[in-house]
């Protein structure tokens, strides 16, 4: 009886383990380099990695549907820009929930707060994938962004 509550104990802890294990999503060079550069960044169990740069207020947070308004820059590890729009004027407005976002941008946006800006370290797996988005983003490249939320509303 004893052997038997050991065996059926250890085989339902060794069936759970895959469960809580995560690969990691960025390749070892680039895994590297933002392990030097942002130390102190939070892993989500996508493999999204993000550092908050200025705390948002309230405890609203977008959700799908919500149009939104953000400022950004993205850029690749080697700190290249290839994108982004810093003129509150001209800021960004995508609705979220909609296939307007990079799966990166959808799960940081739905965290954030109003006023919150954050930096978040893309894996491809969450940004363009495999093929990239030529000429602009080659294929497997791991993106970095400074999001700000300027606001959000369900228009």
């Amino acid at each position: 009886m004893r052997i038997a509550f050991w065996l059926v104990l250890s085989v339902a802890l060794v069936s759970a383990l895959p469960l809580k294990a995560q690969r990691e999503k960025l390749p070892w060079d680039d895994r590297v380099i933002v392990e030097k550069t942002w130390p102190n960044a939070i892993k989500t169990s996508t493999g999204l990695r993000y550092v908050i740069l200025k705390e948002g207020k309230g405890d609203a947070r977008p959700k799908a549907g919500d149009l939104v308004t953000v400022l950004y820059q993205g850029r690749f590890l080697d700190g290249k820009v290839f994108s982004e729009e810093t003129n509150p004027a001209q800021a960004f407005r995508p609705r979220v929930g909609r296939d307007q976002l990079i799966p990166a941008w959808e799960e940081a946006i739905k965290q954030m707060r109003r006023g919150e800006k954050r930096l978040i370290i893309v894996p491809y797996e969450l940004g363009y994938g495999t093929k990239g988005d030529p000429p602009r983003i080659p294929r497997k490249a791991t993106l970095v962004f400074e999001i700000e939320l300027l606001d959000f509303a369900n228009e």
